[in-house]
């Protein structure tokens, strides 16, 4: 028997949508400042570089860029390690740069997300500077505490995601402090009603600045159990390697206390009030979570009393793709929150480039590019991805990933997805930088630079542009509600409809390498895009990696 899900959700708005919901259906870019373009000539990419290439984004058609962080910081773990929430750091420009950036998005119709970490900071942040030098001083309380077991070990078993120890003693304070990440990333205490307050001016500061919305790091792990409870074993029949590599022991634990706290969600009412003060601003959230990921996904945005939107992981891990796997995990995000505000993705800056760990040739990637956008919910698109870049392999030498670092070599990091943006084929480092990059260009994404794919028209940015362009051309498939998902062997169905409209489009996508026949709705229909031969009445044949998108009036 095929596998089949039939899952149905309100309709999310129409053209007539206010601009206050502009975010929804959103194609949004993520851009990591550090590899997109060098405008000083120090081989790291910069503010200044994204504004010499706005226009290209704008060119793209996306409604907005999610820009990962820029802020002051040691740079530890590549500005995730905030030291000053309120100022640019020197490496990438000056506040004034990044308000001649915002600029110049609104002036091509771009809104900017900026990336906020709040879970925690870097350890030379000033709160932490303080938190450390008494128990009983005005910001002792601003991180998670806890004082050494009797035997001088941890406070319980909590494990880091970059490895080791939660815990790291801190010989100023003589007590433990909580770092989820590396140990020079402390948590903040969320339990702590002024942190909640000091965070929250962080996000108004911003707001206050222009900014159109923010991206939440992390937004899981913002509490964590007040009683410090150790976490239980994970059984090994449920073991997902989609947050942590499969060599980290993290993932032996169920992480119920040290992140996924019920607490949470009162935070999140709190940051939407704070949201909806200003408007047309939104919050996407990250879920990070193996075990529990779609279902925190849904929890976070069940209602308009949380966040805007969020993503989890299931479609950003290693796990091959296809029908199944895709119906599987959009029904179960639609049964969890049918007014809920998904948002899907196939890579970022975390995890491996899709092209690369699904092994797709071009057909696929463009297969699977059309239907991310058909999907319900915004769609989230990693810079480089229009170029169809495979991921990089570097060298030992050449990582700057601590977390690569650590597990090197059964697991070499997240460098690969950051190499630097190839601009031109024929210019030095492909047009990135003059100087030494701080990744190294490699030699494959050469070809694929812009300046060759600008003149093919059968290129991936190219498809790109057109799918993004098709999206938007068609409110049903930005906004509309999705009526029916389905699997069928390799053949994924979706049907979007659009209430204030009318009609219903059906989007039919062969995942497989095998030319199939497929049945699709009969009647009055216009072909909006894709190649298909038609069989007898209601059946065609879609050849392996190809798609077909009806519109029913």
């Amino acid at each position: 028997m095929p596998e089949t899900s039939i899952v149905t959700s309100n309709v999310l708005g129409g053209a007539g949508a206010v601009s206050q919901d502009w975010w929804r259906g959103a194609v949004i870019y993520q851009i990591y400042p550090r590899s997109y373009q060098d405008s000083n000539g120090d081989g790291v990419g910069d503010l200044q570089g994204i504004i010499d290439r706005m226009a290209y984004v704008a060119a793209l058609g996306v409604d907005a860029i999610w820009i990962s962080p820029f802020f002051t910081s040691p740079m530890h773990d590549f500005g995730y390690d905030i030291a000053d929430y309120r100022n640019v750091d020197p490496l990438f420009g000056d506040i004034g740069v990044f308000e001649n950036l915002v600029k110049s998005a609104h002036e091509r119709g771009l809104k900017v997300l900026i990336d906020l970490v709040l879970s925690h900071t870097s350890d030379i942040h000033p709160w932490f500077q303080q938190s450390r030098l008494s128990r009983t001083g005005a910001k002792s309380d601003y991180y998670v505490w806890a004082d050494a077991l009797p035997d001088g070990s941890p406070p319980n078993n909590w494990l880091a995601v970059f490895g080791g120890s939660a815990w790291e003693w801190d010989g100023i304070r003589q007590q433990y402090y909580l770092h989820n990440f590396l140990s020079t990333q402390p948590d903040l205490n969320f339990h702590n009603p002024v942190v909640r307050e000091e965070v929250l001016d962080v996000v108004r500061y911003w707001l206050d600045f222009g900014v159109d919305g923010i991206r939440l790091d992390t937004v899981n792990f913002y509490y964590c159990d007040r009683e410090l409870r150790s976490n239980p074993p994970l059984p090994k029949s449920e073991m997902n390697s989609a947050i942590a590599p499969s060599v980290n022991p993290y993932n032996f634990q169920k992480h119920i206390f040290d992140k996924n706290r019920p607490e949470n969600l009162d935070f999140l009412r709190l940051l939407r009030k704070t949201l909806d003060h200003y408007g047309a601003r939104i919050a996407l959230g990250e879920v990070g979570d193996a075990q529990r990921g779609l279902e925190i996904m849904a929890e976070y945005t069940k209602d308009d009393s949380l966040l805007h939107s969020c993503y989890a992981f299931e479609l950003l891990s290693g796990s091959q793709i296809s029908a199944k796997r895709v119906c599987d995990t959009v029904s179960k995000f639609e049964s969890s929150a049918p007014d809920g505000n998904p948002t899907w993705a196939f890579s970022n800056h975390d995890v491996v480039r899709h092209t690369t760990r699904w092994g797709l040739n071009s057909e696929a990637q463009k297969t699977l590019l059309t239907m991310l956008l058909c999907l319900r919910g915004i769609a989230c698109l990693y810079q480089g991805e229009e170029l169809g870049l495979p991921e990089a392999e570097l060298s030992h030498e050449q990582i700057r990933d601590p977390y690569g670092h650590r597990f090197w070599p059964r697991f070499t990091g997240r460098d690969g997805c950051r190499t630097p943006m190839v601009w031109e084929s024929d210019k030095q480092n492909g047009g990135f930088s003059d100087a030494e990059p701080w990744l190294p260009v490699p030699d494959d994404h050469r070809s694929l630079a812009v300046s060759t794919q600008e003149t093919d028209s059968e290129s991936m940015l190219r498809h790109y542009r057109k799918l993004i362009a098709l999206r938007h051309k068609w409110p049903i498939l930005k906004v509309g509600a999705l009526k029916e998902i389905r699997a069928d062997g390799d053949v994924l169905t979706l049907v979007r409809t659009n209430s204030t409209r009318g009609g219903e489009m059906h989007c039919v996508f062969n995942l497989g390498d095998n030319a199939v026949e497929t049945l699709v709705r009969t009647g009055t229909r216009s072909v909006v895009v894709g190649e298909f031969k038609p069989l007898n009445e209601g059946q065609i044949l879609l050849q392996g990696w190809s798609s077909a998108i009806f519109h029913y009036e």
